[in-house]
Parts: structure tokens; C-alpha cells; sequence
């Protein structure tokens, strides 16, 4: 199995913990967005904009998920998803 199937059944495995901001110990920030954000930046650094693209329906990051299958970990994971981050397919989203 690769890891980046892995990181997807891990994201599958946490869908009840989406949104549950006030389970994350160690925050980086008060902003369950900013907290994602800066926790994606530490694990996939980058010199463009994290946020990709948007409508009224969701924000697309910029993150190669590939790169972010090779380094995560489970307990990672499962803050993004406390965090509201959702990956769609091949991208990772924040739902509107």
C-alpha cells in the first residue's frame, strides 16, 4: 500500500473528528484555519500561496499530497481534520 493510500484512509478514519478544533493539544494557533495552515506549511514548505482557489463552496489548497503522504503522520492527519480540512480526490479542501 503507498502512503499516500494510507494518508487517505487515515482521512477516511477521521471523519467523525471533523471540526473538533477543541481536541487539539498543542495549537499553533486560536484559528482552527491559521492552525492548519501553519501546520501544512511545517510539513510541506512552500514559497507560494497556500490557498489555491475558492468558491462559495470551498477553499483548494496548494499542497502536492504526494509530497504531504511522505511525511505526515496519523495523529497530523487527525488534527487537519479537527481543523476542517477534507481532502477531495486529489486535493485537500476546506469546506465553506
Amino acid at each position: 500500500m503507498t502512503k499516500l493510500a494510507i494518508m487517505k484512509e487515515w482521512f477516511a478514519k477521521y471523519d467523525t473528528d471533523y471540526l473538533k478544533f477543541d481536541f487539539i493539544e498543542k495549537k499553533f494557533s486560536t484559528r482552527a484555519d491559521i492552525h492548519a495552515f501553519i501546520l501544512l506549511d511545517i510539513l510541506v514548505p512552500g514559497i507560494c500561496d497556500i490557498i489555491y482557489d475558492s468558491n462559495h463552496e470551498y477553499v483548494i489548497l496548494n499542497i502536492n499530497i504526494e509530497v504531504l503522504a511522505e511525511v505526515i503522520t496519523e495523529d497530523q492527519v487527525r488534527d487537519l481534520r479537527r481543523c476542517g480540512i477534507t481532502l477531495d480526490g486529489e486535493r485537500l479542501v476546506i469546506l465553506n
